[in-house]
């Protein structure tokens, strides 16, 4: 072989050798800038990983410390209640008053003829001394509503009165805003935390038909209520057989006669 063909073979196969050596060298970069990438989004994903694991176990660790917060709130309401119902019970209960607790609400059942004369809405002295041991104990308890309700039997007013009551109704709204003022004015609670309403006859807790359950179902009740559950509880206590203390009178006249209350 004649010798300036080796060396053009010779070079040919160096810069083939050199062209493949280069290649690889630029394949591998390649590969290598690749993988770098990979590994790095990888990290960074697992890093987002972990800031939201973190983020979510900060949100579950403060979930948990405000679930503790409200029990904790829950059994101090709890607690205030029991020892508001225990207060009263020792305070006021008796034959004529009486203290029921239902649904989170306690209930104070005062029989009218401690609070008020037959057919009047002007409260007597023996009233006036257990509203004033009622809005005591209420002081003490300065977040809770109370609602006072007036009840009446079904005997009709009497035609002496009816200019002033023309139906159970109005007797009944005149005897609770009688006591709500009486609460505020004189016995020191915060007017805000009351309602007056008037329930007239149609909510007896007895039979009418006796003078026992006349006497029973002629009474103002007070109802004691957290702040949580005033607001449901107002609208749930504006039937349309109910009567608020500050609306003017729609009632239809009642029959001619009421006489005296058994």
């Amino acid at each position: 072989m004649p010798k300036e063909t080796w060396l053009i073979a010779t070079a040919l196969t160096a810069a083939l050798l050199l062209g493949l050596l280069g290649y690889s060298s630029w394949d591998k970069k390649q590969r290598l800038e690749r993988a770098q990438a990979e590994i790095a989004n990888a990290q960074a994903a697992a890093e987002k990983s972990a800031a939201e694991a973190a983020g979510l176990k900060e949100q579950l660790a403060q979930s948990q410390l405000r679930i503790e917060e409200l029990q904790q709130e829950k059994n101090a309401a709890l607690q205030s209640h029991r020892s508001l119902e225990e207060e009263m019970r020792a305070a006021l209960e008796s034959k004529d008053v009486t203290i029921s607790q239902l649904q989170g609400k306690l209930t104070v059942n005062i029989l009218d003829r401690v609070l008020f004369d037959s057919g009047e809405a002007d409260l007597k002295p023996d009233g006036e001394a257990v509203l004033r041991k009622v809005g005591a104990i209420l002081t003490e308890h300065p977040n809770l509503k109370v609602h006072v309700i007036g009840h009446t039997d079904n005997v009709p007013i009497r035609a002496a009165a009816r200019s002033r009551f023309p139906s159970n109704w109005e007797l009944s709204t005149a005897r609770a805003t009688a006591a709500v003022r009486f609460l505020t004015e004189k016995a020191g609670v915060d007017p805000r935390r009351l309602g007056a309403l008037g329930y007239g006859e149609f909510r007896p807790v007895a039979d009418n038909s006796t003078s026992e359950g006349r006497a029973r179902n002629r009474r103002i009740a007070i109802s004691i209520l957290s702040e949580e559950l005033a607001g449901s509880d107002a609208a749930a206590s504006h039937p349309t057989n109910a009567l608020p203390a500050m609306l003017p009178s729609q009632a239809a006249p009642a029959p001619p006669t009421r006489p005296p209350e058994d």
